[in-house]
């Protein structure tokens, strides 16, 4: 096999029990609905399952042997790992060859490095990594399945909106972002995939940044946009800051006219993908209620979980984080 840091690795026969450390490989492999493969898990995962719905989906999976800390910042245990003998440990955290060659080396177990690209949602490394495991589990065919869910979803999201004319767009702004962490208002993104998703007009667009960043608050008053997006995570920081600093929101167009909503937040430990296309199509009908007529955000958030965990999640995810809906800061 060639994984996704360009490395050889050998691998004799259909592995029949897996690992997956290292942030986001244990859902990737959780989108095949077989949890027989898992030898053991994290205990990260097992400490703080909130948000992350691949984790409601299968909760049996927090009795499994622990294999080591995880979290982003601690290495693998490779002795915890080989007392559960797996024929295969898949990883997010080798950010280069050595790393990855390092821990085979120490365990003499194939390891395999997986990735989510640079935008984790609709990113071609995702694929990538999906066809990866499906030939290495011996499920090629619910791989290629889910590669086409994935296509089906991006394709949906892009004919419904790539025909809207600038005029017609709303300008738009995503705040209190998970990033290392919880933020408030202030924090958001530059070429935001999920308003690329959906051709979104995104006032940061205009700083020609990319990915994460923090701006200047008063930056939000002179884009002064007409949605605002709220993460449901972030919201609580953002509650917080306006009982500090009611004036600053108040002088927002989109407070005043009740233009807030609410995301589900999806960035635990990295993108949960299921929950961030649900976002883009909620995003979408906001923006353009007419392309999403016929689109029920919840009931499609039920359908998105359901084919790539085989269990909605959307409930247990409103009950974390208030679903999907209208903000008041009060």
């Amino acid at each position: 096999m060639t994984d996704t840091l360009g490395r050889q690795v050998e691998i004799n026969g259909t592995a029949k029990k897996v690992v997956a450390i290292g942030p986001g490989a244990l859902r990737l492999c959780c989108y095949f609905e077989n949890t027989d493969i898992f030898a053991g898990i994290e205990q990260m995962e097992i400490d703080s399952p909130t948000g992350r719905p691949y984790l409601y989906a299968n909760p049996s999976l927090a009795k499994l042997p622990v294999i080591g800390p995880g979290g982003p910042n601690n290495a693998p245990n490779p002795e915890q790992i080989l007392a559960v003998k797996p024929d295969v440990i898949f990883t997010t955290y080798a950010a280069d060859q050595a790393t990855a060659d390092n821990l085979q080396s120490k365990t003499g177990i194939p390891v395999v490095a997986l990735s989510y690209g640079q935008t984790s949602t609709f990113d071609p490394k995702v694929d990538v990594s999906l066809t990866l495991i499906g030939k290495i589990i011996g499920m090629d065919k619910r791989a290629q399945e889910l590669v086409g869910l994935m296509a089906q979803y991006k394709t949906d999201l892009d004919t419904r909106t790539k025909d809207v004319a600038d005029t017609q767009k709303p300008s738009a702004y995503v705040g209190g972002l998970g990033m290392k962490g919880v933020h408030g208002i202030e924090s958001t993104q530059g070429n935001y995939s999920l308003f690329n998703a959906v051709h979104a007009k995104n006032v940061v667009d205009e700083t020609g940044k990319t990915g994460s960043l923090m701006i200047d608050k008063e930056k939000l008053i002179s884009w002064n946009p007409d949605k605002i997006f709220l993460d449901g995570a972030g919201y609580p920081s953002v509650l917080e800051d306006y009982k500090k600093n009611p004036k600053f929101y108040q002088s927002l167009s989109a407070v005043k006219n009740g233009e807030l909503y609410a995301l589900l937040p999806y960035n635990y430990y990295t993108t949960n993908i299921d929950t961030s296309i649900a976002d883009a199509y909620y995003i979408g009908k906001v923006l353009y209620p007419e392309q999403f007529k016929d689109i029920d955000p919840e009931k499609k958030a039920a359908e998105i979980y359901q084919a790539l965990l085989g269990k909605d999640a959307y409930a247990q995810m409103a009950k974390d984080f208030g679903g999907f809906r209208k903000l008041e800061l009060k």
